[in-house]
């Protein structure tokens, strides 16, 4: 059994987060695998722990979306696996000005449906996800004035301000390009017949059964992909996938939790892979309505979490505790305010008590189905009922508790889940806390903090960043905006013919370099 483990590579972590926001080690998370004898052929078959909230990137609302998207669309920017930093992927950029963005488009690229990737589509695009009703990606556009086509291949951004972030923004949802022609003609039915331009095109997707992909034999990067076709059978239930694996009915499982690592050492069968990310389980907080409107509430939440007692817990101590929404080593962590919420149930019921719940309080709370999952609910509401916070959970599906959450419902108070990462900082907090963005699920927003986020983007200078993440930081912990408990590490289980995987640090597994031996 082939074992790549990158949990204690502390030191090179560090130094990779120094460049761009990420932890990392050489080897299993370094760069892609080059495969150069790669064998082509063959379907990928991979237990997928979650079914799609929509195959459109601009109207899903899932971060457990983006491992089957990218299969479907390639997009404008792409990061390096080690450091998140932004690298020129269909598309070239360049600053004449702090205030003007050029892309240069890749000649000769063309979605699946056999139409051209040029200039008019990426304006399509762009406008879209700024503008559309349904996009749940305005936030990460916000910045982009009016968008002008000025070549065939040639599309500039007018800024309203400066925004360095721009290219980390257009490597995820805002920079995968769908099909114009496909839009027009199906609308709101392109969420579940997609049209992009990435390496495999939309064969069918059964509701919490399959999603099936196959190879765009026009694809623009000449020999890939390797693989004829991949196969994402959706089974929330951790154990039985990798119990899939084991018995060979799939070829991987990913993001599981850590208590099956020792299940996937003892088979000699599969090799396991293990590195950090960014993704950050929490507890999001409708505070957009009563009784999460009132901070002294939401403080109380964030004291009466033992965070250490929950990676113990539910992790395995396979984690970090999360005193924010990014991880002690990040470049952008500001260590002065990760004490702001010891463990102190005696402060929390104080809190409420000055709130006007002298007797406690009974919070709605959205929780998914999985054994991992109402493990973590489990844990949550033990702490939090030793400071007289009592919950009342319904669980369901992803992609049906989070739309019920974040969507239009507004169905509960909170919803455990977690925050997959971005490629930069200023995405994590514009999306999950600024006003109308679509993770802040009472839409309610500080001008302050807007103007923070906005400041974020402004210099490419690390340090100058980090100044700004640091208010940004204080602002949204001193203010309880969420309650993070713990960043988990990847692990995934491989068969011994699934060649040439590198994990990255969202922990959204990337297929693009596979091969089956």
């Amino acid at each position: 059994m082939r074992t790549i483990d990158l949990g204690n590579a502390t030191l090179r972590r560090r130094d990779i987060l120094a460049l761009m926001g990420g932890a990392a080690a050489t080897g299993a998370l370094g760069l892609p695998a080059l495969a150069q004898d790669a064998k082509k052929g063959g379907v990928l078959k991979v237990a997928a722990p979650a079914n799609p909230s929509s195959l459109d990137p601009a109207t899903g609302g899932a971060g457990s979306d983006h491992s089957i998207l990218w299969t479907m669309y390639d997009t404008l920017v792409i990061w390096d696996y080690e450091t998140l930093k932004p690298k020129p992927g269909m598309a070239k950029w360049s600053f004449p000005d702090p205030k003007i963005m050029v892309l240069d488009i890749t000649a000769g690229i063309k979605f699946h449906d056999g139409t051209p990737l040029d200039a008019e589509a990426v304006k399509f695009n762009l406008d879209r996800s700024r503008t559309d009703q349904r996009s749940n990606i305005k936030p990460d556009v916000s910045s982009i004035e009016a968008v002008e086509v000025t070549g065939p291949l040639q599309v500039t951004l007018k800024l309203k301000n400066p925004d360095t972030a721009l290219p980390a923004i257009l490597s995820d949802r805002a920079g995968m390009m769908v099909s114009p022609t496909n839009i027009k003609a199906l609308g709101n039915d392109t969420d579940r017949k997609p049209v992009g331009a990435g390496p495999w095109k939309f064969v069918r997707w059964n509701d919490n059964e399959i999603i099936v992909v196959t190879r765009h034999e026009d694809y623009w990067q000449k020999g890939r992909p390797y693989l004829d076709g991949i196969e994402f059978n959706i089974i929330p239930e951790n154990a039985t996938a990798l119990r899939s694996v084991v018995a060979g009915q799939n070829d991987m499982a990913f993001q599981l939790p850590a208590r099956l690592k020792p299940v996937i050492e003892r088979a000699k069968s599969l090799s396991v892979v293990s590195s950090p990310t960014l993704y950050c389980i929490q507890l999001y907080l409708n505070y957009g309505r009563s009784p999460l409107d009132n901070l002294k509430v939401r403080q109380a939440i964030n004291f009466a979490l033992d965070r250490d007692a929950f990676v113990k817990a539910t992790l395995s101590g396979l984690g970090e505790p999360a005193r924010m929404t990014l991880p002690s080593s990040h470049w952008a962590f500001n260590k002065d305010v990760a004490g702001t919420y010891p463990h102190n149930p005696d402060k929390a019921r104080e809190l409420l008590a000055e709130a006007g719940y002298k007797d406690g309080l009974e919070l709605t709370i959205g929780g998914y189905m999985d054994q991992d999952s109402v493990r973590r609910g489990e844990v949550i509401q033990d702490q939090l009922g030793k400071a007289g916070i009592r919950l009342k959970f319904t669980r369901g599906t992803i992609a049906e508790i989070s739309a019920q959450f974040f969507a239009t419902e507004k169905k509960f108070d909170l919803l455990v889940s977690a925050w997959t990462g971005r490629p930069d900082p200023s995405m994590t907090y514009g999306l999950s806390f600024d006003k109308g963005a679509y993770y802040n699920a009472g839409r309610t927003g500080d001008p302050e903090l807007s103007k923070l986020i906005q400041e974020s983007r402004v210099s490419e200078d690390l340090a100058k960043r980090a100044e700004v993440f640091a208010k940004i930081q204080r602002f949204t912990v001193e203010n309880a905006l969420s309650a993070p408990l713990a960043f988990q590490f990847e692990l995934d289980a491989l068969s011994a013919k699934v060649k040439g995987f590198s994990p990255n640090l969202l922990g959204k597994p990337k297929f693009e370099n596979i091969s089956l031996g």
